[in-house]
């Protein structure tokens, strides 16, 4: 685990690590142009600069260790719950969760819909269930429906980062938390003022890196 700058957390947490990108798979990744994960391995992981998806199970023990309740951002440098990740590493993850009540376990996701298939989370109150929306088009209606329709009552909340468009058609209902950024890294894309306008909600938490684009 590390501590982080990550404005709405206190420590990334990542038994996983790697991906292949919103539908993707091995045979024909589908990586985001915008993702941060891609470009660290590239420059850090020597042991896996492709970034494929790989399980660390020792480190499953790690939140354990911290004493003082935490939120916890859970696998900041993978997709848990993309089509490709054996239900066995979910459900270790789940477990080390359910077992540390004290933390807040921050789950995101750009495939909400699988969040369906695992009904322990019933049980974990501690965990909140986040998906990732950029603008308004079919693929993020679809992920912010897949959350909305959870029958969990979980903590529900989205990331919009990077916001890449205009979302004042998406149904916030039911999401208690809308976490705000802009795009950053090369040629990254500078938020419209009324993109920023658009987002309509009453629990916005806008990050440090949207904040210059925010209307004084």
């Amino acid at each position: 685990m590390n501590r982080t700058k990550i404005e709405w957390t206190s420590w990334t947490w990542n038994p996983c690590v790697g991906c292949y990108g919103p539908g993707g798979t091995r045979e024909k990744p589908n990586n985001c142009k915008y993702c941060y994960g891609k470009r660290i391995a590239k420059r850090f992981f020597k042991d896996n600069p492709d970034f494929e998806p790989r399980f660390y199970p020792e480190r499953l023990k790690e939140p354990y260790w911290v004493k003082k309740p935490s939120k916890i951002f859970v696998c900041s440098m993978a997709d848990l719950f993309g089509d490709w990740v054996p239900d066995l590493w979910i459900e270790a993850v789940m477990a080390t969760a359910l077992e540390n009540p004290r933390h807040i376990f921050q789950f995101l996701t750009k495939n909400p819909k699988r969040y369906l298939e695992f009904k322990g989370f019933k049980d974990i109150r501690n965990a909140w269930l986040g998906t990732t929306i950029t603008t308004y088009d079919l693929e993020n209606r679809e992920r912010l429906l897949s959350l909305r329709n959870l029958s969990y009552e979980n903590y529900k909340f989205v990331s919009i980062e990077p916001l890449l468009g205009n979302v004042s058609k998406l149904n916030l209902n039911g999401i208690d938390l809308c976490i705000v950024g802009a795009m950053t890294g090369p040629n990254a894309i500078e938020p419209k003022k009324e993109w920023i306008d658009s987002i309509k909600h009453n629990n916005i938490f806008w990050k440090n890196n949207i904040k210059k684009y925010l209307p004084k």
